[in-house]
């Protein structure tokens, strides 16, 4: 791989440039990392010209993605809209794409395709969108994009890496989208703001010190990806007997798989930290167009013998009343929490765990199923696939939905070494 140009492209001005925006208490109980995802193309793929023209689009109408993370005097961190820009790198790779794409993946890691994630000491002031363009001999192209998560969630990220295809896709005639990007308006605390639920210990910690889990060395974590056919996903809605979304039918199937080959003890408890998009969850709802932070989070829990033993009906029960539970007097508690502590001044820490973590007896999920790939073609067709760096702590899962001809589902997931020979022998099975 050669690097040929490294460049920071700016949009034009959007009006809210020269702000500074603060963090939300949502902005603040996300990750403090930048989140890698990788698209690949096959050829023909469109001009990297074409592609930053389309960026500088596309970028306009999210003006926090060409901001920096920066600090006040008392050491808060806000996003300054200051219109810095957006990294852009452009590489070559004397290898035909179809060499090392196979059946939807790269026969090699994927983390030199993206730019290099910022350290910790370094996320001050770096740009908050990073862009690689690897261009491959046969005309292939293979997409590489880093944002930092105070930024956006992924649905956020969805609707401008969907901005960024149409205007590709359609040059001229692009209609510049028109983003809800008032923040504070998705956070405004009672007049007495009165939290209920104990979000210190939910979404933030103590800052004690103490972990909640082990941390293992690095390669005692395996990854993986399983596919779920859109047949195996029909005779397990029809498993569970009742209506169910597609995530929660799977989800209670992954957890049990997971339990079973963690070989627990039945007695033990094991939870599911579920991310739950809490837009239309608030009172007054927040516009689904809204570009920022809106995610909680949600905690099913059984004993393992119920997870083993129960009906898939059952523990998709479990896991639709703990959603449920993220309601409009949650969402609100949240917000006045967030209203108290900065009036007092409280320093918060997420409760995200440090890489190398071991959640066993737990587990983490995201869904992507919401992402609509076909909507990413940038004007030669939608991605042949995307491509995730290792995820870096056991346990942690992400559905996504797979970009196979015949559809279906997409499991990552990270899982301890000796686990990993029985859950996939166990995983397609529905006994």
């Amino acid at each position: 791989m050669e690097i040929t140009s490294s460049m920071m492209v700016k949009p034009v001005p959007h009006p809210l440039v020269g702000e500074k925006v603060a963090l939300t208490i949502f902005d603040r109980a996300a990750a403090d990392v930048f989140v890698p995802t990788v698209f690949a193309y096959l050829a023909p793929a469109p001009s990297n010209e074409a592609l930053k023209e389309g960026l500088l689009k596309a970028v306009a109408p999210y003006p926090h993605l060409a901001g920096r993370l920066t600090v006040d005097q008392l050491g808060r961190r806000f996003l300054h809209v200051n219109n810095e820009g957006v990294i852009l790198i452009e590489t070559t790779v004397q290898a035909n794409l179809a060499d090392v794409l196979v059946e939807g993946r790269m026969l090699t890691r994927v983390d030199h395709l993206y730019p290099t994630i910022p350290q910790r000491e370094e996320k001050i002031g770096a740009a908050l969108l990073q862009i690689q363009l690897n261009r491959y001999k046969c005309g292939g192209l293979v997409v590489g994009i880093c944002s930092h998560h105070h930024t956006a969630d992924g649905h956020s990220m969805s609707m401008f890496f969907t901005a960024w295809a149409t205007a590709v896709r359609e040059g001229e005639d692009f209609t510049m989208p028109t983003p809800f990007l008032d923040r504070a308006k998705t956070v405004v605390p009672r007049s007495t703001p009165t939290p209920v639920f104990d979000h210190r210990s939910l979404e933030f910690t103590h800052g004690d010190g103490a972990a909640e889990y082990a941390v293992i060395p690095m390669d005692r974590i395996q990854n993986l990806r399983m596919h779920f056919t859109a047949e195996f996903v029909a005779d397990l809605k029809a498993r569970v007997g009742a209506r169910c979304s597609t995530f929660q039918c799977l989800l209670a199937h992954v957890w049990k798989k997971i339990t079973a080959a963690r070989c627990l003890k039945p007695e033990e408890f094991t939870k599911v930290r579920v991310a739950v998009n809490c837009r239309g969850r608030a009172d007054p709802p927040v516009p689904m167009n809204f570009f920022g932070n809106m995610v909680l989070w949600a905690f099913p829990r059984l004993q393992v013998r119920d997870v083993l033993n129960s009906s898939y009906g059952s523990v998709v029960d479990t896991i639709r009343d703990a959603v449920a539970c993220i309601d409009r007097e949650y969402v609100q508690s949240f917000v006045d929490f967030g209203g108290v502590a900065d009036a007092n001044g409280k320093e918060l820490i997420t409760t995200a765990a440090p890489a190398g973590s071991m959640f066993s007896p737990d587990a983490e999920v995201d869904s992507w199923l919401g992402f609509r790939f076909h909507q990413l073609d940038f004007g030669t067709g939608a991605p042949a696939a995307l491509l995730l760096p290792d995820l870096p702590v056991e346990g942690l899962m992400l559905f996504v939905p797979s970009g196979k001809a015949n559809g279906g589902i997409d499991l990552f997931m990270a899982i301890a070494e000796e686990h990993l020979t029985v859950f996939k022998q166990i995983c397609y099975s529905l006994d």
